[in-house]
């Protein structure tokens, strides 16, 4: 895709409300990206498929830059830096980043998609939320308006291909932030994402790492191993309602973290002047096996869970198989990701610097077996009441 500012994020100068150009001012940019086949293009090289024992070229994206012509704009209103635009707010972690702001006095106003559910929780917790798509770059630049940092946890949905969001409409969103003078940008990204361009996912998570450092906005990429919440639904959940688990015979270890957790060290990285530009990596405690997930649910569950093993050689045929038809390619990408993380990999990071960066302990990070302690206390406790409940009211005749 021709990477170019589109004309509606072209801004008046009343609407670049704090960012003043003077002669030593980073000028704008337009950005072209050298894409083909959909914006994606095949690399002939084959070196990448050698060293994943594959026969097919892995799909790369090559992301160039153009520098513009600067221009100079009359100062407008300054916003509060309190003023915040959280994109993907009713996400995992996005939900969580919402509250943890809340929380601390920021105004936060949420970036969401139309839905025929709106968001209500959004505005019930006490944030403001706006409509707008990432894949519609026309509809960004209004929700900047009066915005001091943006805060970037969106994702594509898994109906939707890959680049459709987490390429194109990051494009679109970053463009437009360093138009309307977004003072800070805090871009959530993938552990290892620059280690495996065969992924497409992680090819597009690195890429525009790098479009982002290039934009010469003030911001922070945050690379994440993994979150606790997702196995409340991949195994807690199947595991009390007696349905199967499915895994890997993979020995892949994820140092999973709580998400309240990244939200709080996310401000306290964003409120440290010193970590601008900064790479960041976030992993949790201890690095686990599926294996030893599921086993710790067992035996927090108290009963055994009924596991369903697919062989990684299952995945990796399934995705080449997948990639002959243009209407499953997008599947064929994230069984991609999927293969990745069924690897023999370590997806984990030395915390001990980052702490150090940011003031704070290891020992107030929530560990798995307290995370998924407290989830089985609660939801067991509260089948007991139901089933008490339940018993009370029979009626015999």
């Amino acid at each position: 895709m021709a990477g170019r500012l589109p004309a509606q994020v072209a801004t008046p100068p009343e609407l670049l409300h704090h960012h003043r150009c003077q002669t030593g001012c980073p000028s704008l940019l337009s950005w072209k990206t050298s894409l083909t086949l959909q914006n994606f293009r095949i690399s002939s090289s084959s070196s990448l498929s050698s060293l994943s024992g594959r026969s097919y070229a892995p799909p790369l994206i090559k992301c160039t830059t153009q520098t513009a012509a600067s221009t100079n704009f009359a100062p407008g209103t300054p916003v509060r830096p309190t003023s915040i635009l959280v994109v993907g707010a009713t996400g995992t972690l996005g939900r969580q980043i919402v509250r943890r702001a809340l929380d601390e006095g920021y105004d936060v106003r949420c970036l969401v998609r139309p839905r025929p559910a709106p968001a209500d929780f959004l505005r019930d917790w006490g944030a403001i939320v706006v409509n707008a798509d990432l894949s519609k770059p026309e509809t960004i630049p209004a929700t900047l308006v009066g915005v001091h940092t943006i805060i970037d946890c969106a994702t594509g949905r898994p109906e939707e291909p890959i680049k459709t969001v987490d390429w194109e409409g990051k494009v679109a969103l970053i463009q437009c932030a360093k138009a309307m003078g977004i003072q800070k940008f805090v871009f959530f990204s993938i552990h290892n994402c620059d280690k495996h361009p065969e992924v497409p996912l992680m090819e597009i998570k690195y890429c525009t790492e790098k479009f982002l450092q290039d934009s010469g906005l003030n911001h922070i990429t945050i690379r994440l191993c993994g979150f606790m919440q997702g196995l409340i639904g991949q195994y807690a959940v199947p595991i009390l309602e007696e349905k199967s688990v499915w895994g890997t015979d993979a020995p892949t270890r994820i140092a999973y973290m709580d998400t309240q957790d990244i939200a709080r060290l996310t401000f306290i990285a964003l409120r440290n002047e010193n970590l601008k530009g900064k790479l960041l990596t976030f992993a949790g405690p201890r690095a686990w096996t599926t294996q030893e997930v599921i086993t710790l649910c067992e035996r927090l569950a108290g009963q055994d869970a009924n596991v369903t093993t697919v062989p990684v050689s299952v995945l990796k045929t399934t995705r080449q198989l997948t990639r002959f038809f243009q209407w499953t390619s997008d599947v064929a990408d994230r069984l991609a990701f999927s293969e990745v993380l069924s690897s023999d990999m370590v997806f984990s990071a030395p915390m001990q610097e980052t702490y150090q960066l940011l003031g704070v302990e290891q020992k107030d990070m929530v560990t798995l077996e307290k995370y998924l302690q407290d989830y089985f206390s609660n939801i067991l406790k509260k089948l007991k009441v139901l089933k008490a409940q339940s018993k009370q009211s029979d009626i015999f005749f």
